[in-house]
């Protein structure tokens, strides 16, 4: 049986199944008669899930993986995170529920506000929620083995899910592979297995159902591939391709130090995504030439109040060192819609993806937002810093924000604070009526970066989330290209900047046409870094170009995809 999903880490693997099915727990929520002894256990179940993670934090820092060990510092703040820890405790002290319950009440919580986010990185930390909850809940239960996955020989683990802690726990020696049904390329669990080597596959069509612990499978993380109990032809093929991907790897890897440069010449730059300082060694590792959006909505969440100037700017400057000299792309906060912070009363909206959201929130919340800049302006001197505003809709806004950093520079300089005096303060273009007036954008803002999630989803006023509407997820649609491409001509008449931070920025079939329309800047995962470094490699900008006038005179998304791959990526 073959079973067809996402590559999420790359490889080629044929093993044995090893089905790990986790414990699933059941609280009973019970009332207690002593809250301060309830409180005590759940004080205790705390302590003993820090010193787990804090052996798993030790264990792959010391397997050279200082990054991946990042991860886990993050899990042992949200075990410490005082709202987490505070809500709980009120909830045992005010309705004398037992502290499994409690805990679960708050968390879920929490990992229902990440699993409705639109921003699939976003998306992917109530994962990494859902896995402190379990751990904790399984120490008040008692059941404080529940997470080991045992085994002696070469497997392939199939599982629903894995969590970040049960990934980090694998013997790369044995583990040739992963199978679960649910998971993204930027959940924590994927970026250990691809620091680990391991080939990760997600997979729809019940493959848990149909395997079972003992059965052969073939593994293709680069097709996102399972095929179960091959037969012997898929065998002699697997050998094939299995040889075909370490001479390939090798090739991606040789690219790290290399210009990201088409054939005829033209340059680009290719920049990492990232959403806290944790993933900036996986941006380096992989080759990144700067960080094309940094995400900073992590330092506003999970906590009870705005974090102070200090705090942002401390943060802001340690990304900036550490990218030593780098281009920096800092978005200013973007939540509302599908991203909610406790301590910001939005209220409820008939439709939050579009209403109080983003720049218009900011706006809204002056003192946050001057807060945010401030600390952006005082870091600037500690590296390439730029400054972008997210979610820009007409001219009037996109001045008013710019009025807030001038109010804020201004003040700085007259408290006598060093700051870059060249700061660029640039958009992001993700709205529709931005990108048909982008020839007047151009004129006031540094520069531009396409936001493609949002611009996608909004032309074609279809969430992609709703599965009744995602074939409407169209990145190769004629329509969104002509967007792009006013976009991008109105940016080089101006002589500015023009970068694309969403998914499409790594989408194989768009990156020929982003060549040809002359894009700057290419933003995306670390892990897509490498393979699109090579794709541009092989290019000719002279001829995508001539490709793009072909792919406009197209009418539907599946044209493009077939033009693009008869003439580029089969070649």
């Amino acid at each position: 049986m073959r079973f067809d999903g996402v590559g999420i880490s790359p490889g080629i693997s044929n093993s044995m199944i090893y089905k790990f099915e986790k414990a699933v727990f059941q609280t009973d929520g019970k009332l207690v008669a002593d809250v301060t002894v309830e409180i005590n256990r759940f004080r205790a179940a705390l302590d003993e899930s820090l010193v787990e993670i804090e052996k798993i934090r030790n264990n792959i820092v010391k397997a050279h993986h200082p990054s991946e060990g990042a991860i886990f510092d993050a899990h042992i703040e949200i075990l410490k995170d005082p709202v987490i820890i505070e809500q709980t405790e009120e909830i045992i002290n005010v309705e004398k529920l037992n502290a499994e319950r409690a805990y679960e009440t708050v968390m879920n919580k929490y990992i229902s506000m990440f699993d409705e986010m639109d921003d699939s990185y976003m998306r992917e930390r109530a994962t990494d929620l859902k896995d402190i909850k379990e751990r904790v809940i399984g120490h008040l239960l008692g059941r404080k083995g529940y997470m080991n996955i045992s085994f002696n020989e070469e497997v392939i683990i199939a599982a629903h899910d894995l969590t970040p802690s049960d990934t980090a726990q694998l013997d790369r020696n044995l583990v040739k592979g992963i199978v679960t049904e649910i998971g993204g390329r930027t959940s924590h669990s994927a970026i250990i297995a691809r620091s680990l080597g391991i080939p990760y596959v997600v997979v729809s069509g019940n493959f848990i159902y149909y395997c079972k612990t003992g059965d052969e499978v073939i593994l293709n993380g680069d097709e996102g591939s399972v095929i179960l109990n091959p037969s012997d032809e898929d065998l002699d093929e697997y050998f094939i391709k299995k040889k075909e991907f370490a001479e390939r790897r090798k090739l991606l890897e040789s690219l790290k130090d290399s210009e990201s440069e088409t054939r005829d010449g033209f340059k680009v730059k290719i920049s990492g995504n990232i959403g806290s300082i944790d993933d900036l060694d996986s941006v380096l590792e992989n080759g990144g030439e700067g960080i094309g959006l940094y995400r900073t909505e992590f330092l506003f969440m999970n906590r009870k109040s705005c974090p102070d100037e200090d705090e942002q700017f401390e943060t802001y400057r340690e990304v900036l060192e550490k990218m030593d000299g780098r281009p920096v792309v800092i978005r200013t906060l973007d939540v509302g819609g599908d991203k909610k912070i406790d301590y910001i009363d939005i209220g409820e909206e008939m439709n939050p993806f579009l209403g109080n959201r983003a720049i218009r929130l900011c706006l809204d919340e002056e003192d946050m937002f001057k807060c945010q800049v401030r600390a952006l302006i005082r870091a600037s001197i500690h590296g390439n810093l730029k400054i972008m505003f997210p979610m820009i809709a007409t001219i009037d806004e996109f001045r008013k924000a710019k009025a807030v950093f001038s109010q804020c520079r201004d003040s700085l300089v007259s408290e006598g604070c060093k700051i870059n005096e060249d700061i660029e303060v640039g958009m992001m273009v993700e709205i529709p009526s931005a990108a048909i007036l982008a020839h007047k954008f151009a004129k006031e803002a540094d520069f531009f970066s396409i936001g493609t999630n949002d611009l996608i989803q909004y032309t074609f006023a279809a969430d992609r989330m709703n599965e009744k509407v995602s074939y409407l997820y169209q990145p190769l649609n004629p329509s969104l290209l002509i967007l792009i491409k006013n976009i991008i001509d109105a940016a080089k008449k101006e002589g500015k900047h023009v970068g694309m931070c969403g998914e499409m920025a790594s989408n194989k079939y768009a990156v020929p046409l982003l060549i040809g329309l002359g894009l700057d800047e290419f933003s995306m995962s670390s892990s897509r870094i490498f393979e699109t470094r090579e794709i541009i490699g092989r290019l000719n900008q002279k001829e995508m170009k001539k490709l793009v006038e072909k792919a406009l005179e197209m009418s539907t998304c599946d044209e493009v995809v077939e033009l693009v791959a008869k003439n580029n990526i089969e070649q």
